[in-house]
């Protein structure tokens, strides 16, 4: 299963990146998270508690976070629960209108006659429609943080 998730964002780059690594922003400015919470935590290096709702209905995970600031780049690696082995990785490129944010979640399903439903339930359902939910909130907050700084 791959999704992925993209949207132009209207602010500088370091601060786009700097709001989605920084995890303990993501309850506060992401309506649909409920929690973070950390079990391992360091500058680049982070294991936490992942909680959010799609629909009203709750969900949580266990993911490895790393925060690259060479490569610009955050990558997810999550360690327990259904999407447990999944691959996430936030990049954020220069664009002619912006900074273009990609979210790509790519997971390989434990069993594989199962694999077409479970994309549909966990890729379609949950995965790809927070991480829409993410991008276009984690936008409001950049550019009402820009437009701030600007006024």
């Amino acid at each position: 299963m791959r999704k992925i998730n993209s949207i132009i964002m209207y602010a500088p780059k370091v601060s786009i990146f700097e709001t989605a690594a920084n995890l303990e922003l993501w309850p506060t400015i992401l309506p649909h998270y409920r929690y973070i919470r950390y079990l391992e935590r360091s500058p680049d290096r982070n294991v936490v508690v992942m909680a959010a709702t799609r629909s009203g209905i709750p969900i949580s995970w266990i993911s490895e976070q790393i925060i690259d600031r060479d490569r610009c780049e955050i990558r997810f690696h999550h360690l327990k629960a259904f999407t447990k082995g999944m691959r996430v990785v936030w990049t954020f490129q220069d664009a002619s209108a912006g900074v273009l944010v990609e979210i790509k979640h790519d997971l390989a399903f434990r069993v594989n006659v199962l694999a077409p439903i479970a994309d549909k339930i966990i890729g379609d359902f949950f995965i790809h429609n927070i991480a829409n939910k993410t991008l276009r909130c984690m936008k409001a907050y950049v550019e009402a943080r820009e437009n701030k700084v600007a006024a």
